[in-house]
């Protein structure tokens, strides 16, 4: 090869090189969005005065949350950003008999005899988990009960040995400065369609034999199936024949049921009365508490077949044995049918052809009259006794008109279960969470009033698949795939943007709290927990966060459970998305110690801003945290931002606005008093 051809080449390689590295760069984004320290003072945090402004558990409490326009505020006026963290996930099972998911023994046999107290730890218990989650920032709880903790032993039987416990539970957060609000936690209806919640007693007043679910296709139960049980094979259960038709009943049986009755009452008036006035009774024992300052509406509820405008359609989700909405109804009644099985991975939803399900001819229903949708002329058997569906278009219209579930059927149960806490104290927030895959519904202004929209968000490709990609993600909005780092990133930013946007379009100048976002922790066939490498957890959880903090959002992550351990997780149907577990406790003395992914999953924020937040973000790599703001000037309170010592324990630099700053060592919290009206800039740098 000549001299000129090989430097030809020579140049076309660099020159290719080159393109290569501005693509990546563009493309790859920057981890660390730029900020001007144009004006800036600087000071060390080692010669800051000790902090004399953090409150004190006497003054801090008395109901220091509230709302103001689209922020939570303090009494003083400032804005908080609330960085809490859901407590916890075994929650979702009893405390005794001990019955994780994963265990087939005693299931069936203490329906009705079980004991919540000890969920989500036992009280004595309570100190060290509660200090902990102070240390690392999470001052702010939403924490689970259970309809069936509360009412497990038939209709209005109310457990007060674990009503008495979660006043206990309460208390004991308050003495530690943590707020919580109430999560009535439910997935898939209860622990007997697959998931938790609800007490037996409900399916079995409606006619149901939940004992028999499994063979008739009506639920896929972790408890009957046992280990291995497929990954996020659960949630199918929303569109099967058990939790899809309570969710129908709950919502909306006076317009799809009204011939099916409990008690003389209608299925929707019986099931709703119970479920709001169980929840009721938590909220009179935690009357007059400071530290409480709200109740979600129920957590992650399903629309059942409510909308559905085709019963021989599949859901969204197809994972395992899918029949039907229509051959659920048949496999129920005590049909043999052959219908689809799908694989699920990474790479998508995939057919695996067709199987014989019910072969034994089990029903669901305790006799052939109680078939709630037979009944109702859904479907039935031809001239050749071969079933038919004969209405599939039942629960999309009612008298000619399409339904509309968030605006029919969740928003008059929203203000129902509103007026009942209200009626307790009319000073809680109300979290509202609309349907999964729906929409929340329009409020009137004096309807909005004290709601906040709750809903939840995931990492829905790491969190189906519990496979992390840094190139590779879903856009949940679009349903769409997203390749790419900086495309994944701009994703999740805009998809916290949407739900702001829908808060404005639904409830109008009201807060958003993201409920729940998280990470398996089980990822990559639970390599990290042999190696300690959690590497991937910490970069897949704080691109999560990093959605969250651009939008200035408050949430409560999923999740702290005080019982994982590596080989069952969570305790629940396989999942493992805790940021604490016994199996990486090595020294109890280290409050650090047993937890996960601490990199991401403790970070600096702004607690309370004395004016309103603008923007900030934490650079996990680079150790950096940035907050800007607009100064209210009738704030007489410092800014408060917590800087956790495991970033910051060393040391760190911090430029900001002309002002005064001190650091409550304590309570880990700078305090930053401006001297200047307008927007203020804080950046603080831990030392290396």
């Amino acid at each position: 090869m000549s001299r000129l051809k090989k430097i030809a080449i020579g140049s076309l390689l660099v020159i290719f090189a080159t393109v290569i590295v501005i693509a990546v760069y563009l493309f790859v984004d920057s981890p660390f969005p730029s900020y001007s320290i144009s004006g800036l003072q600087v000071s060390e945090s080692r010669q800051l005065p000790a902090g004399q402004s953090a409150p004190s558990k006497s003054d801090s409490l008395q109901k220091n949350i509230s709302s103001k326009g689209i922020w939570f505020v303090d009494p003083t006026g400032r804005a908080m950003i609330l960085h809490g963290i859901n407590v916890g996930g075994s929650t979702k099972l009893p405390f005794e008999p001990l019955i994780p998911s994963h265990q087939k023994e005693q299931f069936y046999e203490t329906v009705y005899n079980v004991s919540s107290v000890g969920r989500p730890f036992p009280l004595n218990q309570a100190d060290e988990h509660f200090e902990r989650l102070y240390q690392w920032g999470y001052r702010f709880v939403r924490l689970l009960v259970t309809w069936e903790a509360i009412e497990h032993a038939g209709p209005g039987l109310y457990d007060e040995n674990y009503l008495n416990y979660i006043q206990a539970i309460v208390k004991k957060a308050d003495d530690h400065h943590i707020n919580v609000f109430i999560d009535p936690h439910q997935d898939v209806w209860s622990r007997f369609t697959g998931g938790d919640g609800a007490p037996y007693w409900t399916l079995d007043k409606v006619g149901f034999d939940p004992l028999k679910f499994t063979e008739a296709g009506s639920a896929i139960i972790h408890n009957v199936k046992g280990d291995p049980f497929p990954r996020m094979i659960w949630p199918t259960n929303y569109n099967k024949l058990g939790a899809a038709t309570m969710f129908t009943l709950f919502f909306g049986g006076n317009d799809f049921a009204p011939q099916v009755k409990i008690d003389s009452v209608s299925a929707q008036d019986y099931l709703q009365a119970h479920y709001i006035n169980a929840i009721k009774q938590v909220a009179l024992k935690l009357k007059g508490l400071p530290n409480v300052i709200g109740f979600d509406t129920f957590n992650e509820p399903g629309a059942g077949y409510i909308g559905m405008t085709d019963l021989n359609a599949f859901g969204l989700l197809k994972n395992g044995i899918m029949p039907t909405p229509f051959e659920g109804m048949v496999l129920g009644a005590g049909n043999a049918l052959e219908v689809e099985r799908y694989e699920f991975a990474f790479s998508g939803q995939k057919s695996k052809g067709r199987v014989l399900v019910n072969p034994n001819k089990f029903s669901s229903w305790k006799a052939p009259e109680m078939d709630i949708w037979k009944n109702a002329g859904v479907w039935n058997y031809d001239s050749q006794q071969k079933p038919t569906v004969l209405k599939p278009n039942y629960f999309s219209e009612i008298d000619g008109k399409q339904v509309d579930f968030s605006k029919d059927y969740f928003r008059p149960f929203a203000l129902a279960f509103q007026k009942q806490m209200h009626a307790v104290d009319s000073s809680w927030l109300i979290f509202a969470e609309p349907a999964l895959f729906h929409q929340m519904p329009e409020f009137a202004t004096e309807e909005a009033k004290r709601l906040v929209n709750a809903g939840h968000w995931y990492d829905a490709a790491t969190l189906l698949t519990k496979e992390y990609s840094a190139w590779f993600g879903v856009d949940v909005v679009k349903g769409k795939p997203v390749f790419g780092r900086h495309a994944i990133r701009k994703t999740f930013h805009d998809n916290m943007a949407n739900r702001k946007e829908e808060t404005a379009r639904s409830l109008g100048n009201n807060p958003t709290l993201v409920g729940e976002f998280g990470i398996p922790f089980d990822m990559g066939e639970k390599k990290a927990f042999s190696t300690g490498d959690f590497a991937d957890q910490e970069a897949c959880l704080d691109r999560s966060f990093r959605a969250m903090e651009s939008n200035q959002l408050s949430y409560t992550l999923w999740n702290y459970t005080a019982d994982n351990e590596n080989k069952h997780g969570d305790q629940w149907n396989g999942e493992d998305l805790s940021i604490f577990s016994k199996s990486q406790q090595k020294n109890k003395d280290d409050i650090n110690s047993g937890g996960r992914a601490l990199a991401a999953a403790i970070r600096p924020y702004p607690y309370k801003i004395a004016g309103e937040p603008l923007e900030y973000f934490f650079n996990v790599e680079k150790k950096e945290f940035y907050l800007k703001f607009k100064r209210n000037k009738s704030i007489d309170a410092p800014t408060e931002i917590f800087l956790p010592s495991f970033h910051f324990g060393n040391g760190f630099q911090v430029h900001n606005s002309p002002g005064k700053l001190a650091f409550d060592k304590k309570q880990s919290l700078l305090l930053f008093y401006p001297d200047a009206d307008g927007d203020q800039q804080i950046v603080v740098k831990a030392h290396k």
